[in-house]
């Protein structure tokens, strides 16, 4: 019978250095006092965490199980169950081409794949992000805008309708530092920054606060519809078949 070698054990991750600590010892604070139960504030300290390096480490684990009173197999469970904490080191900007199925069929599958050619990424680890560290690609399974197919987003901002010729136009002007605007929601940032949002500080750039928002008009016309604020521009069917006089109108 073969044996497996064991290896050595992992060591103790590494604390912070001592004036990165106390900075984001003052943040976490903070962050705890919102909730009545301090293990709440698990999720927005792991998105502070990532705020500091990108990623979360297994020092920034260790930092949320010290200050939650929590142990790091705990904290671990939870980073490697949500995709939006990211395990490794990543780049500035993450761009998730949707591939779920209305926007494959729209063309999600050709973005994908016209993006990993011309970036020369993958799909997996560290052949995900480009070697200037701008730009990781990863495929999603739903951006939640399927009237809008197909969709690609940039640190959870969505670029809409898109086709391989906007998506490359878009990442070229990523790595080149040319502005970049979202379809709609607030202008971008960086991944390192939108943790920070995320983490639940305010975005204090100006002009960002009033620039996010929600859904877009395709997103409202059901919405509207119901509230009577427009009639339908098109035949509906009633149940059984019954037809109405507004058919048309």
């Amino acid at each position: 019978m073969t044996e497996i070698p064991l290896g050595m054990p992992q060591l103790p991750a590494p604390d912070y250095p001592a004036e990165v600590r106390a900075r984001l010892e003052e943040d976490a604070k903070a962050i705890i006092a919102r909730y009545p139960g301090s293990r709440s504030a698990l999720l927005p300290m792991l998105h502070l965490v990532q705020s500091e390096e990108g990623h979360v480490t297994r020092t920034g684990m260790r930092f949320c199980a010290d200050m939650l009173g929590l142990t790091t197999a705990e904290v671990t469970a939870v980073a490697t169950f949500y995709t939006m904490y990211r395990r490794k080191a990543s780049g500035d900007y993450q761009v998730g081409v949707c591939t779920n199925t209305l926007c494959a069929v729209m063309g999600g599958d050709a973005i994908f794949e016209q993006l990993k050619e011309h970036l020369g990424v993958g799909n997996d680890g560290p052949d995900m992000t480009t070697a200037d560290g701008k730009i990781t690609l990863e495929h999603i399974e739903c951006n939640a805008a399927c009237d809008y197919a197909p969709v690609v987003m940039v640190n959870w901002e969505f670029f809409d309708n898109q086709t391989p010729e906007s998506a490359t136009k878009m990442v070229d002007d990523l790595i080149e530092g040319r502005p970049v605007s979202p379809t709609r929601g607030a202008p971008l940032c960086t991944f390192k920054e939108t943790a920070r949002i995320l983490a639940g500080f305010p975005d204090e750039r100006e002009g960002a606060v009033e620039a996010s928002g929600g859904a877009g008009p395709a997103s409202l016309v059901g919405l509207r519809l119901a509230k009577g604020e427009t009639r339908p521009p098109t035949r509906i069917v009633h149940p059984r078949g019954e037809a109405t006089s507004e058919e048309g109108e």
